[in-house]
């Protein structure tokens, strides 16, 4: 990327008066009362912060903690383990919100908070693994910016600035390059670019994350793009909701809703993200219109369980936010440690699928390299397959014939339990191609 392009953050300051500024320590030493993790944290640490400030958006922007030496006042860090973290900020930096940071369990090293939050030396350690660009990003992108991939849609990067570097960004190659936000000029280039193309229909705004730009500033990108006759569904990709749920005020939702329809798509990984500050900004983005889906991304130690990705979508369906994706985490470098096994996501959402609501079971997702787009993952629920009729297993991994009326009409047939009658080939294959986890019983529902 071009950075005679972009705004450093000093610079990029003075664009709005509004924009966060720069960070500041705060500390406590008050002791923790019994109450929830973070209600214990925001006495334990943060007591002498007011309510008022507590509350402010760009308060908690600009005292993100962004040095090890600020981190090590919070949390119980060894010197080696500084030493250590120190190497990997000099590669990727740390920002964490002191909202995200009061919810980490600061005496759990496998904290679920703390592991997308925190610096790992895993970062550094297997740098060996991943890629800079794992989607091929630079190369899908017409001018600086805009991502082209699919016919229908683009996606525009605003900024690299975000209230937490989460530890598995996908962007994580641009935080090495200073903070940085578009010129007027560059967001002009790409508004053309949409303009041009007439079959573009949906825009995604994203970045960094593009709520970090002050709500009049935001407007004008979004007031632009809504001038395009062409472009029906504008999406907003954000982290704010999980991580400073207190940047979505009334003046920001009132501007959204001017301009619908809006879509948001956040991102909760875990279900003790889920708190009453988020559950109030999603509130108020659905009263001024403004769907919210979730994306999740699959991270190992984190979410990687059936009961995990159950709790957290249960907690989602409870605060109106739909579950939408769950991604495979993609191969970024830095990020091997929190990668799992894509059969750790299939054998998940086989776990889900009709043990819970059908709208609490996401979409398991591959993003795949070099620009090859998402792939649903799905478990197989197909075992035979003729132009006749079909063998499927159930949740419970009970099989079934269905009748396929495609191509032959059969009125007597309806889609029934399979029986003794079954052709022995087609028993042998739906034998072979039942899950590891299928019981004998359940196996001895076809028999040859």
């Amino acid at each position: 990327m071009n950075r005679s392009t972009t705004v450093l953050t000093n610079e990029a300051s003075k664009l709005e008066e509004e924009e966060p500024p720069g960070t500041k320590q705060v500390k406590s030493d008050e002791e923790e009362p019994p109450g929830s993790i973070a209600a214990a944290n925001r006495n334990k640490l943060f007591a002498h912060v007011p309510e008022e400030s507590w509350k402010d958006w760009r308060w908690q922007f600009r005292n993100r903690i962004t040095t090890i030496e600020e981190l090590a006042r919070y949390l119980p860090l060894s010197l080696k383990e500084q030493a250590q973290l120190r190497l990997v900020t000099a590669n990727y930096p740390l920002s964490v919100t002191p909202h995200y940071l009061s919810l980490i369990n600061i005496d759990d090293l496998n904290d679920p908070i703390r592991k997308q939050a925190i610096p790992s030396f895993h970062e550094v350690a297997l740098a060996g693994s991943g890629t800079e660009d794992p989607l091929g990003e630079e190369k899908d992108s017409p001018v600086p910016g805009l991502v082209h991939r699919y016919p229908d849609r683009v996606l525009i990067v605003l900024t690299n600035l975000c209230p937490m570097l989460c530890r598995h960004c996908t962007r994580k190659r641009e935080w090495r390059h200073g903070g940085w936000v578009r010129t007027p000029n560059e967001i002009e280039v790409m508004v053309d670019y949409i303009r041009r193309n007439t079959t573009i229909r949906d825009v995604i705004i994203s970045g960094g994350d593009p709520l970090t730009l002050s709500t009049r500033h935001l407007e004008q990108v979004v007031s632009s793009l809504r001038l395009v006759g062409h472009v029906e569904i504008i999406r907003i990709g954000t982290r704010f909701p999980v991580v400073l749920p207190q940047r979505i005020d009334d003046e920001l939702c009132a501007m959204l809703s001017k301009y619908g329809p809006i879509w948001l798509n956040t991102q909760f990984n875990h279900a003790r993200e889920v708190t009453p500050e988020s559950a109030r900004a999603c509130d108020r983005l659905l009263r001024a219109g403004v769907p919210v889906n979730n994306q999740a991304v699959l991270l190992r130690g984190v979410n990687d369980t059936i009961e995990a990705q159950t709790k957290l979508c249960h907690e989602l369906l409870k605060i109106k936010v739909r579950p939408y994706y769950l991604f495979e985490c993609d191969e970024v470098k830095g990020t091997e440690h929190l990668r799992t096994p894509v059969e750790t996501g299939i054998r998940i959402i086989e776990g889900m699928r009709g043990h819970t609501s059908g709208l609490a079971v996401p979409t398991f997702v591959i993003d795949l390299p070099n620009g090859g787009g998402k792939v649903p993952l799905q478990p197989n629920y197909v075992l035979w397959q003729t132009e006749q009729e079909l063998i499927l297993r159930n949740y419970e991994f009970h099989l079934f014939h269905y009748r396929n009326p495609c191509r032959r009409r059969n009125h007597n047939g309806n889609a029934r339990q399979a029986s003794d009658a079954t052709g022995s080939h087609s028993v042998q294959m739906a034998k072979a191609t039942l899950p590891l986890g299928a019981s004998d019983e359940n196996r001895a529902l076809i028999r040859s």
